[in-house]
């Protein structure tokens, strides 16, 4: 995991030591601006962080050609580069940017398939000399395309003076972009921004090519706002999966089931369909070695730390996240613990109806306009309580585990956040999460905030409240987001199958795959790597998207069966099989819902989760 920041701004080719910018902001807002980005871009990556500097200058007079010191003689761009490492990969320290022979190479992300890398090996150093070694530039989407794994990375070939930038074809990583324009006139790429700021337009890159910006094209056009959009192209991830089986997301498989395809009456079916029993064991082989190549390897920064978790689940007890810390237990060492964050918020409004009830049956409407601040603050102050429904759950699974999996150390901590820090985070949370805004976005990045800083407590023993405080070491941390698009876990799966029959399932599924790179992703990375953690999908593996895209639609969920057998039906007889006994009958629970970071104050009970929030742009 790293954080990076690349920025283009414009000068004169015969004023080498001062640089003058051509109009919009001055010198000074321009590199407050940098400053403050490359601080919030090392929070990513606190074990080491460096710059480089490289300068393109236009072509406007010959040698014989002197230019008097009045005159105009065209552009300069001056090219910053700047990467933190949070290094999870390799033996050694490792420095970014990289360069050699003028090439410099800023990446944020890891292979985990597709490029031969040892365990004692640096990927984004055996990265960066493929990519140094391409016999020509056309060839990097082919180097791309044999490579998996969550990535964004910025790559200038010297040669040709061009500036390439991409993120993997599922967005599982951050990359922010600011073209030039007349108030703002220069070019910015960054892992995180530093929130809303008048300073920029920045918007997530998109995930649909390698983009290729012509730095010297750009300096010879003498006018960078006019021609900066003809200088940057879109070069298209090949599609032919033979060749490049990680170019692009696959596509669900159209196949209509039978017309009655035989029912699942329970999870403890003795004989499943042949293909649908096949395809359980293929989903346990895939998601395990899925999770196998995320936990494996990770290096120690100190001796210091040998005993002490290096994986760390973001846990709600629900089948997901129990899945994946179950397969993680089979390939993290014994003498290891493996955390299970586990997050909870006081929430005054949720306590409010749990201590009063809605007595009368007041309307919602009425009983909002009651409930004022003050007896908010009393209800709060009175009743601390973290029961949520993720607590709860979390703790009944983390039972089971130490029923199953004997000798593990299973570290269940309790992230509990009092109103007031929540509130008082709020406002860090939303320039994190930028340009992310609304209500949802807000909710959702709030719990993976405090999920992922790991700080709360662990129960000692059975004693009441006999607890200690706890900081979760672990800089990986699992997370089971993907499960639900790939294998129809929301309720909209049924809504569909209950108007359009199997064909609606379909295309709701071809819908969840389309907009993944788009919704959640790059808002989750720029959340959780705010602490100097990575978060790893076990479940967004192109492998495993790719096997699940492929299976026909009925082996996967079946709408005519009840919650909690029908939803995500082929997961579910997977945790049977692998002993999960408890949690394959759990049902979904959003986890805005199930920790309670959702709708804080009375008035915000009906809002809509795709309303946009209320922020103060900074100056």
């Amino acid at each position: 995991m790293c954080g990076i920041f690349c920025s283009l701004h414009v000068g004169y080719c015969g004023d080498t030591d001062d640089i003058r910018y051509r109009g919009g902001p001055n010198n000074t807002i321009f590199h407050e601006l940098s400053e403050r980005l490359k601080v919030a871009n090392a929070a990513r990556g606190p074990d080491a962080q460096g710059t480089h500097h490289a300068r393109v200058q236009g072509t406007c007079f010959s040698e014989a050609q002197v230019p008097s010191p009045s005159e105009t003689c065209g552009l300069a761009l001056d090219l910053e580069f700047y990467a933190s490492e949070l290094r999870l990969r390799g033996d050694t320290p490792i420095v970014q940017p990289h360069q050699q022979d003028g090439d410099v190479f800023c990446w944020n992300g890891e292979v985990f398939e597709g490029l031969n890398v040892n365990a004692y090996e640096n990927d984004g150093a055996k990265l960066f000399q493929s990519m140094h070694s391409l016999p020509a530039m056309d060839d990097l989407p082919f180097l791309l395309g044999r490579i998996e794994g969550p990535y964004a990375f910025v790559y200038y070939h010297a040669e040709s003076r061009k500036l390439y930038f991409a993120r993997d074809p599922l967005g599982r990583r951050s990359l922010l972009i600011h073209k030039p324009s007349m108030l703002n006139p220069y070019f910015l790429l960054a892992s995180v921004s530093v929130g809303d700021n008048q300073g920029y337009v920045m918007e997530e890159l998109s995930t649909d090519g390698i983009f290729c910006l012509d730095v010297g094209q750009l300096c010879e056009s003498k006018e960078i706002t006019q021609h900066f959009d003809s200088s940057l192209t879109r070069i298209p991830r090949d599609i032919d999966r033979q060749i490049l089986p990680f170019a692009k997301l696959s596509r669900v498989n159209t196949t209509l089931p039978p017309d009655a395809p035989p029912l699942v009456p329970s999870l403890d079916c003795a004989m499943l369909p042949r293909d649908l029993a096949i395809a359980v064991d293929r989903l346990i082989d895939h998601l395990e070695n899925s999770v196998m190549l995320r936990v494996q390897n990770i290096p120690r920064r100190t001796l210091s730390e040998k005993g002490r978790a290096q994986v760390a689940v973001l846990f709600s007890g629900g089948i997901d996240s129990t899945m994946l810390a179950f397969l993680a237990h089979r390939h993290v060492p014994l003498d290891e613990p493996i955390d299970l964050l586990n997050v909870a918020f006081q929430n005054p409004r949720k306590i409010q109806v749990q201590t009063d009830g809605n007595i009368g049956a007041i309307p919602k409407r009425e009983k909002k306009r009651q409930l004022k601040a003050a007896e908010i603050n009393r209800t709060v102050k009175e009743s601390a309580s973290y029961m949520v429904p993720d607590r709860v759950t979390g703790l009944q699974e983390v039972e089971e585990f130490r029923r199953i999996c004997p000798g593990r150390t299973w570290n269940f901590v309790e992230v509990d956040v009092p109103y007031e820090e929540s509130q008082a985070t709020r406002a860090a949370v939303e320039a994190i999460m930028f340009p992310g805004r609304t209500v949802m976005d807000l909710s959702l990045a709030m719990a993976l905030y405090f999920a992922s800083k790991g700080v709360g407590r662990v129960r000692i023993s059975a004693a009441p409240d006999d607890y200690q405080p706890y900081t979760s070491t672990a800089r990986v941390l699992l997370n089971g987001l993907g499960s639900d698009e790939l294998l129809g876990g929301y309720g909209r799966h049924r809504i569909a199958y209950a108007t359009r029959g199997w064909q609606g399932v379909i295309d709701e599924l071809q819908l969840e795959l389309d907009r993944l790179p788009t919704r959640n992703l790059g808002r989750d990375d720029r959340v959780i790597s705010s602490h100097g953690k990575e978060t790893r999908h076990p479940f967004l593996s192109l492998t495993v998207v790719s096997f699940l895209a492929g299976l026909p639609v009925h082996l996967k969920l079946d709408p005519r069966l009840e919650l909690g057998l029908g939803d995500k039906t082929l997961l579910r007889l997977a945790a049977r099989k692998v002993g999960l006994l408890e949690a394959s009958v759990r049902k979904k629970k959003a986890m805005q819902f199930g920790s309670h970071s959702a709708r804080m104050e009375a008035g915000e009970a009906e809002k809509r989760g795709d309303l946009m929030i209320r922020t103060v742009s900074e100056p």
